[in-house]
């Protein structure tokens, strides 16, 4: 009997792989791949640094454009004077930069200048506003304005003094943007066509946040339009502030001017007293000249009557001698 073969059956093991060390080719592979995606190459950054250059390089050509043509137009509004008042820029520079002029270029009339307007200008940001002690109106309608950083560069460069901010037709769209304005003692604003001015209770809410205001868009609190005689108000405010500053310097020339004033009322009334003087020997010389012509009148009778006597006189001598000359015949 064939015995059958036995089988023997051998179990096959699946290798548990090796580990890897760091110096594994697929590691390094990885890393590599992870440093490709995770770093730009040399070039690349480059190629950054100078697109980045270029475009710093390419701000500072559009700042220096700006401001050559903020400086022209300042010289044209300031030809006659040299510590302007009042300085209008509307529209005379469309600013690629969205931003004001360089402080230097306003800075300089910082002593006198109470009134500037900038209209139309594409403004868009208020940073390095120049500090302007003396301004007390600062309109600033038809630009790209908003949020609560542009009205803070305007209480840190103008807040003492400002009364009337115009900021119609700008992009303001919260209440809550105007808060640095807040402390100011600021009486007009103008907010007009824009989106905070259809915010529900936007009237309401504006003159609580601001307690100084007298009138939101030429209307007071209780729905009265603002008149021109409030600006007139204004204006004779300011003129009475500068006669107050003068007054102890014009005070001596005013003294002077009293005095002189008071000569001449003299002068004036020594004239009077010659006129009359003048008055009194003309009627004394009309009083001598009646006299005379009433002399003369009495002499003319007295020639007239001795020459009557003389006459008759002699008639009656006459008469005597033809009495005597007929006694005789």
């Amino acid at each position: 009997m064939l015995e059958r073969p036995s089988h023997h059956f051998t179990s096959h093991r699946i290798p548990k792989p090796t580990p890897q060390t760091p110096s594994s080719p697929s590691i390094s592979v990885r890393k590599g791949l992870a440093r490709v995606r995770g770093s730009p190459p040399a070039t690349t950054r480059a190629a950054a640094a100078a697109a980045a250059a270029a475009g710093g390089t390419a701000a500072m050509a559009a700042v220096g454009e700006d401001d050559a043509a903020w400086e022209r137009a300042i010289a044209a509004a300031t030809k006659n004077t040299s510590a302007p008042k009042t300085l209008t820029l509307d529209g005379a520079v469309k600013s690629s930069t969205g931003r004001l002029p360089s402080a230097a270029l306003l800075e300089r009339f910082a002593a006198s200048l109470e009134e500037l307007s900038v209209a139309g200008a594409r403004l868009s940001s208020l940073a390095g506003m120049p500090r302007l002690p003396a301004l007390r109106r600062l309109s600033l309608p038809d630009n790209r304005l908003s949020g609560a950083a542009a009205l803070a560069a305007v209480a840190e460069a103008c807040g003492a003094t400002l009364r009337h901010l115009d900021l119609g037709n700008n992009r303001f769209a919260a209440v809550e943007e105007l808060e640095p304005l807040a402390k100011l003692a600021v009486e007009a604003l103008d907010l007009y066509q824009c989106p905070v001015s259809k915010v529900k209770g936007y009237r309401e809410k504006v003159f609580a946040l601001i307690p100084s205001l007298k009138y939101l868009d030429g209307v007071d609190a209780e729905g009265n339009e603002r008149l021109e005689t409030d600006d007139e108000e204004d204006v004779e405010w300011e003129d009475e502030e500068e006669g107050e500053e003068g007054e102890d310097g014009e005070g001596e020339e005013g003294d002077g001017e009293e005095g002189d004033e008071e000569d001449g009322e003299d002068g004036e009334g020594d004239d009077d007293g010659e006129e009359e003087e003048g008055d009194e020997e003309a009627d004394d010389e009309e009083d001598e000249a009646d006299d005379d012509e009433l002399d003369a009148d009495e002499e003319d009778k007295e020639n007239i009557e001795s020459k009557a006597a003389g006459s008759s006189v002699t008639n009656k001598r006459k008469r005597d001698n033809d009495d005597g000359t007929s006694g005789d015949k």
